[in-house]
């Protein structure tokens, strides 16, 4: 079980589009036609999300000259370039196929009013450096000398603030007309 996963996890995204059903999204998929490559854009709203890790899927439906379209894309295909959200919509249910039956505007789900339209990524898997791999065994048998590292020692002088006692006079508040007739002696 453990050669499955690992496969498995060699084939996942590192980040994935966060998909809520309801939104409108344009998905970019890359489509191949002979020698040529070209990226086509799906918009509609997505009516179920289903499964998990490297099977996980998203459906999504539009309207196309009065007929409906669904599509069904992987999340972590390669041919699925990118997922842009458009209308972040309102819905309260896991899977939006009474849709189906609808025509013209019934066919949209409510906007949430005050949504901000932002493309959250979720990341799956966190991207490791991968270590350099020694060409010879013989380097992997005789360990290398590790280069040479200037070091600086750093010295630190500490400050010790003293701080001197000094003799306070004690005032004594006199009466304010002691005051006024001393002002008046010193004029």
């Amino acid at each position: 079980m453990d050669i499955i996963k690992s496969i498995e996890h060699e084939q996942l995204k590192n980040k994935i589009p966060e998909l809520k059903v309801g939104n409108t999204v344009k998905v970019h998929v890359r489509i191949k036609e002979g020698n040529k490559e070209r990226i086509q854009v799906f918009e509609g709203i997505i009516i179920k999300v289903q499964g998990g890790g490297v099977n996980q899927t998203f459906t999504v439906r539009k309207i196309s000259y009065g007929v409906g379209v669904e599509k069904t894309f992987l999340v972590h295909s390669p041919l699925v370039e990118k997922v842009e959200l458009v209308r972040v919509g309102k819905a309260r249910r896991a899977k939006l196929f009474y849709l189906r039956d609808r025509v013209g505007k019934a066919a949209k789900t409510k906007e949430q009013v005050g949504a901000r339209i932002e493309d959250k990524e979720i990341v799956v898997k966190e991207d490791l450096p991968e270590e350099p791999v020694a060409e010879d065994a013989k380097a992997e048998a005789a360990p290398e000398e590790a280069p040479a590292v200037e070091t600086q020692s750093v010295t630190v002088q500490e400050t010790i603030d003293t701080v001197k006692e000094e003799a306070v006079e004690e005032v004594k508040e006199k009466p304010v007309k002691e005051e006024k007739e001393e002002d008046k002696k010193a004029e």
